[in-house]
């Protein structure tokens, strides 16, 4: 029996659930067990709870096994490629203990699960089939068989997929609703201009199935103008299959005449070009050459998927015999066999293809024309993966579309599109549950917008809104309305959530008819220095929002002739290229080549996006202790592009702040209030090598006093940041090195300056 994959909008998948087992009863419907095996990192971390060692030790163990779920490492092999994990075993005699227990058990069945979107349906009760199991976690029973044994004890399997995608374009729906824009993406024209222009941009970012940088080469190569060029490249970027994409593109555009393996396939084959695209071609193809039968062509193209040597040389000479009967030359005959036979093992049928490609050219059309409702349905059903959602947030702010940091009086549990904007969504934070988030918006659309931080305490549930979700509020900017200092806001959580948990009841104002009780005291606390608050947005989010760390580098990288990411990939995309880019390291992930060798993949960020470089040994060895993330580094990179991405890889690297320091010769300190001179005064250290101006700013008169402090300062970049949150202090410039200083001061009034002071 064949199987029976559909995929249904994954909000609404449980509704398909329910109406399956009503229409045919509780007892013939039940979900397919799956078997969880031990695999390196989990053998690890389940012997080590055993052998009560620490925690922390374990993982510490664990991270040394390479992680890829694509191709798991085994525990033997992770031993052997991992010198540091070598050396542990020998070091202690627990841990020598621990891997060897691990490789005793590893591969040994851990777990009962059920299988994600398998589903099977019986005509009768399934105890009369086939052994139940009951998960706690579920309210379906689920087979004690597997799916390769269901299938033998008779039964049909059905896969219920909730497919994301169908979810994204509903909620895309629902936000253009809210402006009062209704789109059925069922009626839209397939020959929208707007839609050819995007996928022939390959500006397809978050499109469903044309995502990847290998097919966006092939559509910006393509150029596609009608749809059956959408429904060819769904089908044809697969392996094998896609080895033809070079041929259907060249005859596409004119670069090569279009030809036929006989001129009596022309009517089969003219739509994609003389190219075999689809399973259905092949049966065609058999049919009208050889004359075979629907039924046999069915089975040839199984027979061709299978492999199987006795059934394809039997198919072979059927093909053969057939095709000369027809008048087919023999070798002709022989030539499309093999033709066909390399295909029809990988090839993709175009009924299947057809509605992938539908769903495609829909999201390719919302993303074309509502680009702020498609990129915020996108990132809504994303928010739990922060890798992706940085991609969607570049993404945006390549098409000019603002990403507004969170904020409890104006995001919702869900990213929030506007006119041109995205709004980020609460329940995006780190810690922070959806229920929490949700809370806050039920709460805020209730009694109105929240006043004040006090406002927003005594508001609260803290049953829902716990210590981390609060925190997570405080460092992405969410409370920045009220209050911006977030130093002194994530000191006093515990006052903030003392407050939401006095009962409504205890608010008693008081003889007079004041509110005292409602009042909120915070403690004053250390403000958080720029690199220290976005370090925490970082964290909160998973991403930089309201600035990045390299911002305050801004006028030495532009000194030095710093080439943004943007900028550098723009220019390596057409041809090989090397330059020196700034980056703050976000990850490095380290592996052992076949031949020994350590290397690593580090990933950057800047102001522009993101961008990933491979560290060969002999850099990893000599500079390996810079490449920790958090990082802000100079790197010299040389990148090229390839067929499927552009690949970058380090050739030097420096720390910025060692290169910021070679570049300036001390720091400007712009003063709005005088009574904020003594403190910026004591926070000057003088254990360093370069200058101090302090501007006062006097607007009463329309002038600023400049004055040149005496001395030699430390003028680093984390001294510059603890100087520009004292208040009164407006801002903080580096004041580059004599060669290369502006002698104008660029802020529109005119300097009195006195050499000392």
């Amino acid at each position: 029996m064949p199987d029976f994959d559909i995929d249904f909008c994954q909000d609404r998948r449980d509704e398909v659930i329910t109406y399956v087992q009503d229409k045919y009863g509780d007892d013939r419907v039940a979900q397919i067990i799956t078997f969880g095996k031990l695999q390196a990192r989990a053998v690890l971390r389940d012997v080590g709870r055993v052998l009560q060692m620490p925690y922390g030790h374990v993982d510490r163990l664990c991270k040394m096994v390479p992680a890829d779920p694509a191709n798991p490492v085994s525990l033997p092999a992770a031993i052997a490629g991992e010198p540091k994990l070598q050396e542990e075993r020998d070091r202690e005699p627990i841990v020598g203990r621990l891997l060897d227990i691990g490789q005793r058990l590893e591969g040994l069945y851990r777990h009962a699960s059920t299988h994600a979107a398998g589903i099977v349906i019986g005509d009768r009760p399934l105890t009369e089939l086939v052994p139940l199991y009951r998960d706690p976690r579920s309210s379906l029973p689920a087979t004690q068989f597997n799916m390769k044994w269901v299938e033998a004890a008779g039964l049909v399997k059905f896969d219920f997929l909730g497919l994301k995608t169908l979810t994204v374009i509903e909620k895309s729906r629902e936000l253009l609703s809210r402006r009062g824009e209704k789109v059925d993406p069922a009626r839209i024209p397939l020959d929208d201009a707007r839609t050819f222009e995007l996928l022939s941009e390959a500006d397809t970012v978050g499109v469903f199935q044309l995502e990847s940088a290998g097919m966006r080469e092939a559509l910006r190569k393509l150029k596609p103008d009608r749809f059956e060029d959408i429904i060819a490249m769904v089908a044809l970027y697969r392996p094998g299959p896609m080895d033809d994409i070079p041929r259907y593109i060249a005859c596409k555009t004119g670069a090569e005449p279009v030809t036929y393996p006989h001129p009596s396939l022309e009517k089969i084959l003219s739509e994609t070009y003389g190219v075999i695209v689809y399973q259905e071609q092949v049966m065609q193809i058999a049919q009208l050459l050889s004359g075979y039968s629907l039924g046999e062509a069915d089975l040839l193209r199984r027979a061709m998927g299978k492999k199987i040597k006795k059934e394809m040389d039997q198919q072979r000479s059927r093909f053969v015999d057939g095709a000369v009967a027809n008048d087919v030359d023999k070798g002709t005959a022989e030539y499309i066999f093999e033709l066909i036979a390399k295909f029809a093992g990988y090839g993709f049928n175009k009924c299947h293809s057809g509605p992938y490609a539908l769903i495609a050219y829909q999201t390719a059309y919302l993303k074309a024309n509502y680009p702020v409702e498609f990129l915020a349905a996108s990132m809504t059903l994303d928010m739990g993966n922060t890798d992706k959602l940085n991609i969607f947030v570049q993404d945006a702010r390549r098409g000019d579309i603002t990403i507004e940091p969170p904020c409890v009086n104006a995001s919702f549990a869900d990213f929030g599109a506007a006119d041109n904007s995205i709004r980020y969504a609460l329940s995006a934070l780190k810690n922070m549950g959806r229920a929490a988030a949700e809370h806050i918006v039920i709460e805020r659309e209730a009694n109105g917008n929240y006043k004040s931080v006090a406002d927003f305490a005594h508001r609260i549930d803290v049953r829902l809104l716990n210590k981390r979700g609060l925190e997570a509020l405080i460092a992405a900017g969410a409370l920045d309305e009220f209050d911006t200092d977030r130093g002194k806001l994530f000191a006093n959580t515990d006052r903030i959530l003392r407050a939401g948990a006095v009962p409504e009841n205890a608010n008693q104002n008081d003889l007079f008819g004041s509110e005292t009780a409602r009042e909120l005291v915070l403690r004053e606390a250390e403000p958080w220095v720029p690199v220290d608050r976005l370090s925490r947005e970082q964290e909160a989010i998973g991403f930089f929002v309201s600035g990045h760390p390299l911002d305050e580098y801004e006028a030495v990288l532009e000194q030095q002739g710093i080439l943004t990411w943007a900028q550098f990939s723009a220019r390596a995309s057409s041809s090989a290229a090397a330059a020196r880019l700034a980056g703050v390291v976000s990850y490095k992930q380290e592996r052992t080549s076949a031949r020994g060798n350590r290397f690593a993949f580090v990933g950057f960020s800047d102001q522009t996006g993101q961008f990933e470089a491979v560290v060969f040994s002999e850099l990893l060895s000599s500079h390996g202790e810079l490449l920790e993330p958090g990082t802000p580094l100079l790197v010299d990179i040389e990148a090229e592009a390839a067929a499927d991405a552009l690949r970058a890889r380090l050739t030097g690297v420096e720390p910025l702040e060692s290169a910021a320091n070679r570049s300036q010769s001390g720091m400007r300190v712009i003063v709005d209030d005088p009574a904020s001179l003594k403190q910026v005064r004591a926070g000057l250290s003088a254990n360093g090598e370069g200058e101090v101006r302090l501007v006062l700013r006097l607007p009463s008169v329309g002038r600023e006093l400049e004055i040149e402090m005496p001395g030699r300062y430390d003028v680093s970049s984390s001294r510059r940041g603890a100087l520009s949150v004292i208040k009164g202090v407006s801002a903080v410039e580096p004041i580059l090195a004599p060669n290369t200083r502006q002698l104008a001061n660029g802020r529109g009034t005119p300097a009195l300056t006195l050499a000392k002071a």
